[in-house]
């Protein structure tokens, strides 16, 4: 009986050990100037978050004023935002003007195929991914609800010291 303990113990280290963190891919997507940026070009020195949102949804207007706050205070720091919209050639024109109205300082692209969204398993918008320097998808956090904010500067100060 002694065995069979152990031996689940053993199994479950080699499965633990072998789990790797899913990296982001150095993508590249157009800015709303229409120019074609990289993730490289855009990422941050110590942690990165991409935002996937969409015009139609609520929550994430919600949370792009927000997100940005964070980005404020936090850029100078090593934190870079990148927003990534996902909206369909019949709704993409209202992207630049929303994001004037939003104020939102940080750069957004788009994923008008959304091939990035699906490559990363995305069902739910928004969904905040946190990456570190290392390109590791080190957080991930979908919907948004009053509170979320402080969850999000929470993983922030955990990363930058």
């Amino acid at each position: 009986m002694t065995r069979k303990p152990a031996l689940i113990i053993f199994i479950l280290c080699l499965t633990i050990n072998t789990v790797k963190a899913q990296t982001i891919p150095d993508f590249m997507l157009e800015n709303l100037d229409g120019e074609w940026v990289s993730y490289d070009e855009l990422k941050g020195e110590e942690v990165t978050i991409i935002d996937f949102w969409a015009s139609w949804c609520k929550p994430c207007m919600k949370a792009m004023p927000q997100i940005d706050e964070i980005f404020k205070e936090y850029g100078s720091k090593g934190l870079a935002v990148i927003g990534v919209n996902t909206d369909g050639p019949r709704s993409i024109s209202k992207v630049l003007p929303l994001s004037k109205t939003l104020k939102i300082s940080y750069p957004i692209i788009s994923d008008i195929d959304n091939e990035l969204l699906n490559e990363l398993n995305i069902s739910v918008l928004p969904t905040l991914l946190m990456i570190n320097k290392d390109g590791d998808i080190i957080y991930r956090h979908e919907g948004w609800t009053a509170g979320d904010e402080k969850k999000l500067v929470q993983q922030i100060n955990s990363i930058i010291q």
